[in-house]
């Protein structure tokens, strides 16, 4: 556990794991979310917060706090999922925080001796208990994006056409590899704009014209326009923004006129850019993969 000691921030606080720490918010539907009464011997001890503790050196936040709930919570690895992550950045140290779900029911116990009670709580009671200082802070902002997915929709021809790799020669060919690139992004940390968040996405891939015979894979489903392409974007936000309120949806797109379409259905957008850049750093770094498998 390469990732044991205590460094020292910017603003000259000690804090615990030499590459950052990470900790999981893990809620569950029907029992809210799991707390973590910490052992009394421990940094601000018998107070309540999160699962969690130092990132080892080849870990992602993800797996760190994944690991640290089943050594220290029991929760298997494989029963939650994880939506989104909070960083916060203390100058050479950072704390993420992993909002995720529950997918089956888990009991959680109590592991190891940095813990002297586990418990689900409803998220409306969670402000009346002893919080750690710093997820006292946190929680009215985490609380706000309990159980919330970012939907991503990709234009597909606009992402196609960003890029000079010869996709006019083969529109079909170029809009599979997009979808098999994106399958492999919707298994890992996904930020949008830089502020913090990251998200593990659900992913909609819009086709159209020579493109539309592009086949759905696994975590990657893919619409094929039976007219043009923008409309069917559009119809798409809206169903989404109807069926899931709650969450964020967002288009990738370059189209101005499309973004103010999207901007009256109440979406969000980003440019190419933005995806093609997690794309790059995919092919990159694949060990960086965070799965949810």
């Amino acid at each position: 556990m390469d990732g044991d000691g205590f460094v020292e921030c910017l603003g000259g606080h000690r804090h615990w794991g030499r590459f950052g720490a990470a900790g999981v918010l893990l809620a569950d539907p029907d029992r809210g979310v799991l707390l973590q009464r910490r052992a009394w011997w421990t940094h601000h001890g018998s107070t309540w917060a999160l699962p969690g503790g130092a990132i080892d050196s080849t870990e992602s936040a993800w797996q760190a706090a994944a690991r640290e709930a089943e050594e220290e919570a029991g929760i298997p690895r494989d029963a939650a999922r994880p939506l989104s992550a909070w960083t916060v950045d203390h100058g050479g140290w950072t704390y993420t925080t992993v909002l995720a779900q529950a997918v089956r029911p888990v009991e959680a116990r109590v592991m190891n001796a940095e813990s002297d009670e586990l418990r689900w709580v409803p998220p409306d009671n969670v402000g009346g208990y002893p919080l750690h200082q710093d997820f006292a802070a946190a929680w009215p902002m985490l609380r706000s994006e309990l159980g919330r997915e970012l939907l991503l929709v990709v234009d597909g021809a606009n992402v196609v056409g960003s890029r000079p790799d010869g996709w006019w020669r083969d529109r079909l060919g170029a809009a599979r590899r997009l979808r098999d690139q994106l399958a492999l992004l919707a298994g890992r940390q996904f930020m949008l704009d830089g502020a913090g968040w990251s998200w593990w996405p659900k992913i909609t891939l819009v086709v159209e014209g020579r493109a539309r015979h592009t086949e759905p894979v696994d975590n990657v489903d893919v619409i094929s326009a039976t007219r043009d392409g923008d409309s069917t974007i559009v119809d798409t936000v809206r169903t989404l923004r109807a069926e899931r309120p709650d969450d964020r949806v967002t288009v990738v797109t370059a189209d101005r006129e499309l973004r103010k379409r999207i901007e009256a259905e109440g979406a969000a957008h980003v440019g190419p850019k933005t995806l093609l850049t997690a794309l790059k750093e995919e092919r990159e770094s694949p060990n960086s993969t965070t799965s949810t498998r």
